[in-house]
Protein backbone atom coordinates (compact mmCIF):
# COMPACT_ATOMS: atom_id res chain seq x y z
CA UNK A 1 0.00 0.00 0.00
CA UNK A 2 1.33 3.78 -0.67
CA UNK A 3 0.86 5.90 1.93
CA UNK A 4 0.59 8.73 -0.67
CA UNK A 5 -2.23 7.14 -2.47
CA UNK A 6 -4.01 6.88 0.56
CA UNK A 7 -3.57 10.15 1.24
CA UNK A 8 -5.32 11.29 -1.94
CA UNK A 9 -7.76 8.71 -1.83
CA UNK A 10 -9.03 9.83 1.73
CA UNK A 11 -7.83 13.39 2.66
CA UNK A 12 -9.69 16.27 0.84
CA UNK A 13 -8.19 18.08 -1.29
CA UNK A 14 -8.54 21.75 -0.29
CA UNK A 15 -6.66 20.22 3.08
CA UNK A 16 -3.95 18.72 1.43
CA UNK A 17 -3.65 22.23 -0.60
CA UNK A 18 -3.02 23.88 2.48
CA UNK A 19 -0.21 24.22 5.19
CA UNK A 20 -0.85 23.70 9.37
CA UNK A 21 -1.42 26.18 11.17
CA UNK A 22 2.70 26.53 12.52
CA UNK A 23 3.52 27.78 16.24
CA UNK A 24 7.44 28.47 16.02
CA UNK A 25 9.63 27.54 19.29
CA UNK A 26 9.66 30.06 21.41
CA UNK A 27 13.01 28.57 23.69
CA UNK A 28 15.59 30.95 24.64
CA UNK A 29 13.91 34.15 22.52
CA UNK A 30 12.23 37.09 23.92
CA UNK A 31 8.30 35.91 22.53
CA UNK A 32 6.48 38.85 21.20
CA UNK A 33 5.09 37.17 18.55
CA UNK A 34 1.83 35.79 20.14
CA UNK A 35 0.11 39.04 21.19
CA UNK A 36 0.17 37.27 25.20
CA UNK A 37 0.33 39.36 27.97
CA UNK A 38 3.91 39.28 29.61
CA UNK A 39 2.46 39.45 32.97
CA UNK A 40 2.15 36.55 35.65
CA UNK A 41 -0.52 36.50 38.37
CA UNK A 42 1.26 37.73 41.81
CA UNK A 43 3.39 35.17 43.83
CA UNK A 44 0.44 34.72 46.62
CA UNK A 45 -2.53 34.37 43.90
CA UNK A 46 0.17 31.67 42.22
CA UNK A 47 0.04 29.83 45.08
CA UNK A 48 -3.62 29.69 46.16
CA UNK A 49 -4.56 28.98 42.41
CA UNK A 50 -2.14 26.13 43.03
CA UNK A 51 -4.07 24.61 45.73
CA UNK A 52 -7.13 25.24 44.05
CA UNK A 53 -6.00 23.17 41.26
CA UNK A 54 -4.71 20.44 43.35
CA UNK A 55 -8.16 20.14 44.39
CA UNK A 56 -9.61 19.79 40.75
CA UNK A 57 -11.46 16.17 40.36
CA UNK A 58 -9.60 14.82 37.70
CA UNK A 59 -11.23 11.14 37.69
CA UNK A 60 -14.27 12.92 36.68
CA UNK A 61 -16.26 14.97 33.91
CA UNK A 62 -16.37 18.50 34.07
CA UNK A 63 -20.06 19.42 35.17
CA UNK A 64 -21.72 19.71 31.78
CA UNK A 65 -23.34 23.07 32.61
CA UNK A 66 -20.33 24.98 33.62
CA UNK A 67 -22.88 26.95 35.53
CA UNK A 68 -20.46 28.46 38.38
CA UNK A 69 -18.07 29.57 35.84
CA UNK A 70 -20.74 31.03 33.58
CA UNK A 71 -22.02 32.90 36.54
CA UNK A 72 -18.73 34.33 37.44
CA UNK A 73 -18.44 35.36 33.20
CA UNK A 74 -21.38 36.84 33.37
CA UNK A 75 -20.64 38.91 36.35
CA UNK A 76 -16.84 40.00 35.63
CA UNK A 77 -17.02 40.48 32.40
CA UNK A 78 -19.95 43.07 31.41
CA UNK A 79 -22.53 40.67 30.30
CA UNK A 80 -26.00 42.27 30.16
CA UNK A 81 -28.62 40.79 32.07
CA UNK A 82 -30.75 38.11 30.31
CA UNK A 83 -28.18 37.22 28.48
CA UNK A 84 -26.44 33.57 28.54
CA UNK A 85 -22.87 32.94 27.29
CA UNK A 86 -21.08 29.90 26.13
CA UNK A 87 -17.98 28.29 26.55
CA UNK A 88 -15.34 27.20 24.64
CA UNK A 89 -12.00 26.16 23.89
CA UNK A 90 -10.84 29.17 22.97
CA UNK A 91 -12.48 31.83 20.83
CA UNK A 92 -11.21 29.57 18.04
CA UNK A 93 -13.86 26.44 18.54
CA UNK A 94 -16.16 29.23 19.08
CA UNK A 95 -15.56 30.51 15.32
CA UNK A 96 -15.83 26.45 14.38
CA UNK A 97 -19.05 26.39 16.24
CA UNK A 98 -21.03 29.10 14.34
CA UNK A 99 -19.57 28.37 10.65
CA UNK A 100 -20.65 24.49 11.61
CA UNK A 101 -23.63 25.76 12.89
CA UNK A 102 -24.52 28.15 9.97
CA UNK A 103 -22.95 26.07 6.95
CA UNK A 104 -26.78 24.99 5.50
CA UNK A 105 -26.64 21.77 4.14
CA UNK A 106 -29.80 22.74 1.27
CA UNK A 107 -27.79 25.61 -0.44
CA UNK A 108 -23.79 26.37 0.39
CA UNK A 109 -23.29 29.45 2.58
CA UNK A 110 -21.31 32.02 2.36
CA UNK A 111 -19.32 33.38 5.20
CA UNK A 112 -18.00 37.28 4.58
CA UNK A 113 -15.03 39.12 6.53
CA UNK A 114 -12.93 42.04 5.79
CA UNK A 115 -9.13 41.22 4.95
CA UNK A 116 -6.80 41.18 6.12
CA UNK A 117 -8.12 39.66 9.00
CA UNK A 118 -7.65 36.48 11.37
CA UNK A 119 -7.07 33.56 9.62
CA UNK A 120 -9.60 31.21 11.77
CA UNK A 121 -12.56 33.18 9.71
CA UNK A 122 -11.44 31.97 6.19
CA UNK A 123 -10.17 28.41 8.03
CA UNK A 124 -13.35 27.77 9.81
CA UNK A 125 -15.63 28.39 7.03
CA UNK A 126 -13.59 26.04 4.47
CA UNK A 127 -13.49 23.03 6.69
CA UNK A 128 -17.34 23.58 7.63
CA UNK A 129 -18.01 23.64 3.72
CA UNK A 130 -19.15 26.96 3.52
CA UNK A 131 -17.55 29.78 0.76
CA UNK A 132 -15.55 32.53 2.25
CA UNK A 133 -15.89 35.83 0.86
CA UNK A 134 -12.91 38.27 1.71
CA UNK A 135 -13.57 42.10 0.65
CA UNK A 136 -10.40 44.36 1.11
CA UNK A 137 -9.89 46.90 3.59
CA UNK A 138 -9.40 50.25 2.52
CA UNK A 139 -5.54 51.10 2.25
CA UNK A 140 -5.79 53.06 5.79
CA UNK A 141 -7.46 49.74 7.13
CA UNK A 142 -10.72 51.17 7.55
CA UNK A 143 -13.81 49.15 6.26
CA UNK A 144 -14.63 49.54 2.71
CA UNK A 145 -18.14 49.81 3.00
CA UNK A 146 -19.57 50.58 -0.63
CA UNK A 147 -17.50 46.76 -1.10
CA UNK A 148 -18.92 45.62 2.07
CA UNK A 149 -22.74 46.26 1.40
CA UNK A 150 -22.43 45.39 -2.10
CA UNK A 151 -20.58 42.17 -1.39
CA UNK A 152 -23.56 41.35 1.39
CA UNK A 153 -26.30 42.25 -1.36
CA UNK A 154 -24.34 39.83 -3.81
CA UNK A 155 -23.75 36.84 -1.74
CA UNK A 156 -26.60 36.80 1.37
CA UNK A 157 -23.78 35.84 3.62
CA UNK A 158 -25.12 33.54 6.54
CA UNK A 159 -22.53 35.14 9.17
CA UNK A 160 -19.91 38.41 8.48
CA UNK A 161 -16.90 38.24 11.24
CA UNK A 162 -15.51 41.91 12.34
CA UNK A 163 -12.77 41.64 14.58
CA UNK A 164 -13.34 44.72 16.92
CA UNK A 165 -10.13 45.63 16.81
CA UNK A 166 -8.96 44.18 14.05
CA UNK A 167 -6.52 41.48 13.88
CA UNK A 168 -3.74 42.28 12.35
CA UNK A 169 -4.29 45.66 11.76
CA UNK A 170 -4.95 46.80 15.31
CA UNK A 171 -7.27 49.48 14.51
CA UNK A 172 -11.47 49.86 15.45
CA UNK A 173 -13.72 50.27 12.80
CA UNK A 174 -16.22 52.37 12.90
CA UNK A 175 -19.41 52.30 15.10
CA UNK A 176 -21.57 53.59 12.41
CA UNK A 177 -19.79 51.13 9.72
CA UNK A 178 -20.87 48.73 11.73
CA UNK A 179 -24.50 48.85 12.71
CA UNK A 180 -24.69 49.28 8.62
CA UNK A 181 -23.28 46.02 8.47
CA UNK A 182 -25.69 44.95 11.37
CA UNK A 183 -28.69 46.50 9.38
CA UNK A 184 -27.81 44.79 5.95
CA UNK A 185 -27.74 41.58 7.43
CA UNK A 186 -30.96 42.34 8.85
CA UNK A 187 -32.82 38.38 9.65
CA UNK A 188 -30.53 37.70 6.33
CA UNK A 189 -27.68 36.46 8.52
CA UNK A 190 -25.65 37.35 11.82
CA UNK A 191 -22.96 39.57 12.62
CA UNK A 192 -19.99 38.62 14.87
CA UNK A 193 -18.37 40.93 16.79
CA UNK A 194 -14.93 39.56 17.67
CA UNK A 195 -13.79 41.09 20.40
CA UNK A 196 -10.74 39.49 21.43
CA UNK A 197 -8.31 42.84 22.12
CA UNK A 198 -11.50 44.54 24.17
CA UNK A 199 -9.47 44.52 27.53
CA UNK A 200 -7.10 47.14 25.57
CA UNK A 201 -9.45 48.25 23.37
CA UNK A 202 -12.08 49.33 25.91
CA UNK A 203 -15.04 49.75 23.57
CA UNK A 204 -17.59 47.36 23.01
CA UNK A 205 -20.80 46.21 21.28
CA UNK A 206 -21.72 44.32 24.41
CA UNK A 207 -24.35 47.35 25.56
CA UNK A 208 -26.22 46.66 21.89
CA UNK A 209 -27.21 43.41 21.85
CA UNK A 210 -30.29 44.29 22.94
CA UNK A 211 -30.33 46.66 19.83
CA UNK A 212 -29.75 44.03 17.28
CA UNK A 213 -30.85 40.52 16.94
CA UNK A 214 -28.14 39.17 14.46
CA UNK A 215 -25.65 40.69 16.38
CA UNK A 216 -23.43 37.55 18.42
CA UNK A 217 -20.54 38.90 20.67
CA UNK A 218 -17.29 37.03 20.94
CA UNK A 219 -14.55 37.25 23.22
CA UNK A 220 -11.93 35.07 25.08
CA UNK A 221 -9.66 35.68 28.41
CA UNK A 222 -6.23 34.77 26.40
CA UNK A 223 -5.54 38.32 25.47
CA UNK A 224 -6.62 39.28 29.03
CA UNK A 225 -3.80 37.12 30.57
CA UNK A 226 -4.76 33.65 30.26
CA UNK A 227 -4.03 32.60 27.07
CA UNK A 228 -2.72 29.21 28.80
CA UNK A 229 -6.15 27.87 30.04
CA UNK A 230 -8.26 28.48 26.19
CA UNK A 231 -10.72 29.78 27.13
CA UNK A 232 -13.29 31.67 24.65
CA UNK A 233 -17.13 32.98 25.74
CA UNK A 234 -19.88 34.41 23.15
CA UNK A 235 -23.25 35.62 23.66
CA UNK A 236 -26.13 36.37 21.86
CA UNK A 237 -29.85 36.90 21.89
CA UNK A 238 -30.79 33.68 23.66
CA UNK A 239 -32.56 31.72 20.82
CA UNK A 240 -29.51 31.62 18.97
CA UNK A 241 -27.21 30.51 21.67
CA UNK A 242 -29.88 27.72 21.93
CA UNK A 243 -29.08 26.83 18.31
CA UNK A 244 -25.12 26.90 18.80
CA UNK A 245 -25.51 24.93 22.08
CA UNK A 246 -26.51 21.99 19.94
CA UNK A 247 -23.01 21.99 18.14
CA UNK A 248 -21.38 22.23 20.87
CA UNK A 249 -19.38 19.18 22.01
CA UNK A 250 -20.00 18.55 25.48
CA UNK A 251 -17.25 18.82 27.87
CA UNK A 252 -15.20 21.03 25.52
CA UNK A 253 -13.81 23.17 28.50
CA UNK A 254 -11.61 21.15 30.58
CA UNK A 255 -11.85 21.03 34.89
CA UNK A 256 -8.10 22.43 34.98
CA UNK A 257 -9.20 25.58 32.67
CA UNK A 258 -12.63 25.70 34.48
CA UNK A 259 -11.43 25.81 38.34
CA UNK A 260 -8.11 28.50 36.56
CA UNK A 261 -11.18 30.12 35.51
CA UNK A 262 -13.07 30.60 38.16
CA UNK A 263 -10.68 31.69 40.70
CA UNK A 264 -8.66 34.09 38.75
CA UNK A 265 -11.87 36.20 37.60
CA UNK A 266 -12.10 36.37 41.30
CA UNK A 267 -9.25 38.68 40.68
CA UNK A 268 -9.81 40.26 37.48
CA UNK A 269 -8.73 44.00 38.95
CA UNK A 270 -5.57 42.34 38.49
CA UNK A 271 -5.49 41.32 35.14
CA UNK A 272 -6.88 44.89 34.38
CA UNK A 273 -4.17 46.76 35.60
CA UNK A 274 -1.44 44.63 33.71
CA UNK A 275 -3.66 45.45 30.75
CA UNK A 276 -3.59 49.27 31.58
CA UNK A 277 -0.02 48.82 32.30
CA UNK A 278 0.51 47.65 28.51
CA UNK A 279 -2.00 50.13 27.38
CA UNK A 280 0.80 52.67 28.37
CA UNK A 281 3.71 50.60 26.93
CA UNK A 282 1.67 51.22 23.48
CA UNK A 283 1.23 54.65 23.28
CA UNK A 284 5.27 54.72 24.65
CA UNK A 285 6.34 51.98 21.94
CA UNK A 286 4.17 53.78 19.27
CA UNK A 287 6.30 57.16 19.35
CA UNK A 288 9.44 55.57 19.55
CA UNK A 289 8.84 53.26 16.76
CA UNK A 290 7.41 56.22 14.49
CA UNK A 291 10.62 57.89 14.87
CA UNK A 292 12.53 55.58 13.27
CA UNK A 293 13.66 56.68 9.62
CA UNK A 294 11.79 53.85 7.24
CA UNK A 295 8.81 52.83 9.56
CA UNK A 296 5.52 53.57 9.43
CA UNK A 297 3.37 52.97 12.83
CA UNK A 298 -0.29 51.69 12.17
CA UNK A 299 -2.69 53.01 14.74
CA UNK A 300 -3.49 50.13 17.41
CA UNK A 301 -6.11 49.58 19.97
CA UNK A 302 -4.63 46.27 20.82
CA UNK A 303 -1.50 44.72 22.75
CA UNK A 304 0.42 44.51 19.69
CA UNK A 305 1.46 47.57 16.63
CA UNK A 306 1.84 46.79 13.38
CA UNK A 307 4.05 48.47 11.47
CA UNK A 308 5.94 48.86 7.72
CA UNK A 309 9.46 48.65 7.41
CA UNK A 310 12.19 48.78 4.37
CA UNK A 311 12.38 45.34 4.11
CA UNK A 312 10.47 42.88 6.43
CA UNK A 313 12.08 39.69 5.76
CA UNK A 314 15.46 41.25 6.32
CA UNK A 315 14.33 42.85 9.64
CA UNK A 316 12.19 39.37 10.41
CA UNK A 317 15.54 37.51 10.01
CA UNK A 318 18.17 40.16 12.43
CA UNK A 319 15.59 39.99 14.94
CA UNK A 320 15.18 36.24 15.09
CA UNK A 321 19.34 36.19 15.07
CA UNK A 322 19.13 38.94 17.92
CA UNK A 323 16.62 36.34 19.98
CA UNK A 324 13.57 38.27 19.49
CA UNK A 325 10.61 36.76 17.83
CA UNK A 326 7.85 39.02 15.87
CA UNK A 327 5.55 38.59 13.32
CA UNK A 328 5.93 39.19 9.90
CA UNK A 329 2.80 39.55 7.99
CA UNK A 330 3.88 39.92 4.15
CA UNK A 331 2.03 36.63 3.47
CA UNK A 332 -0.98 37.19 4.93
CA UNK A 333 -2.09 39.35 2.37
CA UNK A 334 -1.00 42.21 -0.66
CA UNK A 335 -1.95 45.29 1.59
CA UNK A 336 0.64 44.31 4.13
CA UNK A 337 3.77 43.93 2.01
CA UNK A 338 6.65 44.63 4.26
CA UNK A 339 4.62 44.72 7.16
CA UNK A 340 5.48 43.61 11.13
CA UNK A 341 3.64 43.02 14.16
CA UNK A 342 5.09 42.89 17.47
CA UNK A 343 3.30 42.25 20.72
CA UNK A 344 3.39 45.03 23.02
CA UNK A 345 5.20 43.72 26.23
CA UNK A 346 7.08 44.76 29.56
CA UNK A 347 9.40 47.72 29.27
CA UNK A 348 12.07 45.63 29.63
CA UNK A 349 11.17 43.68 25.98
CA UNK A 350 10.04 46.51 24.73
CA UNK A 351 12.99 48.34 25.12
CA UNK A 352 15.53 45.48 23.83
CA UNK A 353 13.15 44.96 20.49
CA UNK A 354 13.51 48.59 19.97
CA UNK A 355 17.25 48.09 20.31
CA UNK A 356 17.34 45.20 18.35
CA UNK A 357 14.90 46.49 15.40
CA UNK A 358 17.10 49.91 15.28
CA UNK A 359 20.00 47.38 14.84
CA UNK A 360 18.33 45.84 11.94
CA UNK A 361 17.22 48.72 10.53
CA UNK A 362 20.89 50.00 10.25
CA UNK A 363 22.62 49.72 6.80
CA UNK A 364 25.47 47.51 6.64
Amino acid sequence: MSIDKLIANVIRADVRAIGAYVVPDASGYIKLDAMENPYELPEHLRTELGQRLADAVLNRYPTGSYATLKDKVKNKLGIPAGYDVMLGNGSDELIQIVTTTVANQERRASVLAPVPAFVMYSRSAQFAGADFVGVKLKPDFTLDMDAMLAAIALHRPAVVFLAYPNNPTGNLFAVEDIEAILQAQGEHGLVVLDEAYQPFARKTFMDRLGDFENLVVMRTVSKLGLAGIRLGYMTAAPALLDEFEKVRPPYNVNVLTQVAAEFVLEHVDVLDAQAASINAERERLSAELAALPGVEVFTSAANFISLRVPDAADVCAKLYDAKVLIRNLSKMHGMLANCIRVTVSTPEENSAFLNALKAALTPA
